[in-house]
């Protein structure tokens, strides 16, 4: 046990101070402030000592110099148990600081609100993060609080402790205290790297909070959690049980996918990360039938992902499929009545969600690879027609809708479109023959039928026998990448059985 004397506050969140003070008063503490802590601690009218009058030293610099003393530190620092520590207190009439309450100034919640530089850099917090690494480090004999959150943790083990705290409490302590000016550090060195544009620095230091535990991994036996730099990470669950790690999964896939879609258009139904169907129709129920009709029998037990708000025609027509989970940019009051009827079914919010981390990270072991986004909208001007068909304005806007579904499907990958929907998907196969011959498959089951069907490839062919095989099964236009030493027979392929052939100058794996 160790008891608590002197406390000394310094917050920036000066929510719930009154409870703390009155249990710091009662167990005849004594506080010591600074700056706007100590104006709210007498507002309320409890006892205090300022900073400045416990140092006999004025705050300088406009504040910035205000806790950087060496009577605060070493208050905090000395080892209790020991006789050299004892004496240079008592030679330089410094005496213990047991409790520090601190939390730091917003800088990340600055960064949400300007982009003024000289007011972010006046928002890094020094004093703070210097005195919780100071009475983290000296747990043993010092309590840290981070957070308004701990206030009755602490307040219930001054009263359990008639005002002194266990060694276990505050070593928990200190391992969130090291934990937050870690976190804290992190965001100020990652708005460097982004302000100077430095994409890959030598040392990289990712921030994330935690968000949920799901129950288990992909499997029972692993363990999971889902962190993110937003509390909420810009989806709201409004219905259905917990969140699995394979649901966040799909999740995420499926949102990649419809939000590279027109706004308030498009349905894309995902199965194990996958997309088996994507339609951009206007009508909101003709794209969701659409999109199911590709391959209705993937979809079942998948996750539907709208990019627009539902209504009620939709919601009828979506309970009558098994699915793990239905997002949308927000449901009607009838909608949600209508698909709260399965208890089980999660409905998520997504109309605050947006794609705008710029970086993808793959992990294994205790490497991380890092890479851009391939997020990009595409346009007409990326491509260039190399057959001497050309496509029609329809033909082409098909060719980018399905050139832009296949960049998220798992590689080798090819899709087939028509009439602005999916029709047949091959994904994840080592061969792209065996990826076509799958796409092929799909489209002969598919309930979608039109004559001009469009296929676009996430790489080039390296052989003829690709294209070959697609054309064989009806398609009449082609979307893939250049690059092959093979590109002109590809060509000369096309024209010799009058394929459109459209050229991408960028390649699109997503393994």
């Amino acid at each position: 046990m160790k008891k608590i004397k002197t406390a000394l506050i310094s917050v920036s969140d000066k929510k719930k101070l009154k409870p703390l003070l009155d249990i710091l008063t009662k167990y005849n503490i004594k506080i010591v402030s600074s700056g706007g802590t100590y104006k709210q601690i007498k507002k309320l009218k409890f006892k205090c000592l300022e900073v400045s009058d416990f140092t006999n030293s004025p705050e300088i610099l406009g504040g910035r110099v205000k806790t950087l003393h060496p009577k605060i530190h070493a208050g905090i620092l000395n080892k209790r148990n020991s006789k050299s520590h004892l004496k240079d207190l008592k030679n330089n009439n410094f005496e213990n600081i047991d409790l520090v309450v601190v939390n730091f100034y917003p800088f990340e919640d600055t960064l949400k609100e300007t982009n003024n530089h000289n007011k972010i850099i006046e928002n890094i917090d020094v004093g703070g993060p210097t005195m919780v690494r100071s009475a983290a480090k000296n747990y043993k004999d010092v309590t840290v609080i981070t957070s308004s959150n701990q206030y009755d943790d602490l307040i219930e083990q001054l009263k359990i402790n008639k005002g002194s705290t266990t060694l276990e409490f505050r070593e928990k302590l200190s391992r969130i205290a090291f934990t937050e000016t870690a976190y804290y550090d992190s965001v100020i060195s990652n708005y460097f790297n982004k302000i100077s544009n430095t994409l890959f620095p030598k040392k990289r230091v990712f921030h994330a909070n935690l968000v949920e535990t799901p129950r288990y991994g992909e499997n029972p036996h692993q363990k999971s959690a889902i962190y993110s730099k937003n509390l909420n990470m810009n989806i709201k669950q409004i219905h259905g049980k917990k969140l699995s790690y394979n649901n966040y999964n799909d999740i995420f896939a499926a949102l990649t996918i419809s939000k590279s879609l027109p706004r308030n258009i498009g349905t894309v139904i995902v199965k194990h990360a996958n997309p088996c169907g994507v339609s951009i129709k206007k009508r909101h129920l003709e794209s969701y039938k659409s999109a199911l009709a590709c391959d209705p029998l993937s979809a079942f037990g998948g996750i539907v992902s709208c990019n627009f708000k539902i209504k009620k025609n939709l919601a009828l027509e979506l309970n009558k499929l098994f699915l793990e989970v239905i997002i949308a940019d927000g449901f009607d009051v009838n909608a949600i009545k209508i698909l709260k009827k399965k208890k089980n079914l999660r409905l998520i919010d997504a109309s605050k969600y947006s794609l705008t981390e710029i970086l993808r990270f793959v992990s294994s072991n205790e490497e991380i690879l890092v890479q851009s986004g391939d997020t990009n909208k595409f346009d007409s001007k990326d491509f260039k027609i190399v057959s001497k068909r050309k496509p029609s304005a329809r033909q082409m806007k098909n060719l980018i809708f399905a050139f832009n579904v296949c960049r998220y499907v798992k590689s080798n990958a090819i899709v087939l479109a028509a009439n602005e929907t999916t029709i047949g998907i091959g994904s994840g196969q080592p061969s792209r023959l065996d990826s076509c011959q799958i796409a092929i498959d799909k489209m002969k089951k598919s309930m979608n039928t039109d004559v001009d069907i469009v296929a676009a490839s996430d790489a080039f062919f390296p052989f003829v026998d690709g294209i070959e095989k697609l054309v064989q099964a009806g398609i009449t236009a082609v979307i893939q990448p250049s690059g092959s030493i093979r590109d002109k027979d590809i060509i000369n392929f096309a024209n010799q059985t009058e394929t459109i052939l459209v050229f991408s100058e960028t390649r699109h794996f997503r393994h």
